[in-house]
């Protein structure tokens, strides 16, 4: 079976100042139950401090836990844009290829339900104090800054 992949593209040209995405792997969309290299899915989120929307969802065929490594590869393009990724488990060799793009795995130590896990994101969005939150958001107000010039020369600034 071939990947499977939905994404909501929003028309909307500018996102709310501190939002971050977020995926969860999982296979039925309400717990972080998979290893990384072995995930069948993928949920991710639009998460702001007072809320979180649903904007994609993978299924992969199922995997073999050792031996691929090129199983990776389409996980890692499908969480392009991603802050973060929870997991039940994860490989060094996934945990480096997630860091090289900026996407932070996080070990979860038993079956957790996503939508705690939002509720607590939202929160640390909105008060701080959560060490890969911060440096997120840091980051990207940091990407936003050097791209002012480009959004005053789209709404026709002359100078």
């Amino acid at each position: 079976m071939s990947s499977r992949r939905l994404q909501l593209v929003w028309s909307i040209k500018q996102a709310p100042q501190a939002m971050l995405r977020i995926a969860f792997a999982s296979t039925d969309r309400c717990r972080v139950n998979q290893h990384f290299g072995a995930a069948e899915g993928f949920v991710i989120y639009e998460v702001t401090p007072d809320k979180a929307t649903l904007v994609g969802v993978a299924e992969f065929a199922e995997e073999a836990m050792d031996g691929n490594e090129d199983k990776l590869a389409a996980k890692v393009d499908f969480l392009a844009g991603c802050a973060a990724v929870y997991v039940m488990a994860i490989g060094a060799s996934a945990i480096k290829k997630l860091m090289a793009v900026g996407i932070q795995p996080i070990r979860v130590g038993e079956v957790d339900a996503v939508e705690e896990l939002l509720v607590e994101i939202s929160g640390a969005i909105r008060d701080g104090g959560v060490a890969w939150v911060d440096r997120a958001i840091a980051a990207q107000a940091k990407a936003t800054a050097s791209d002012r010039f480009a959004a005053m020369d789209d709404e026709g600034w002359q100078g």
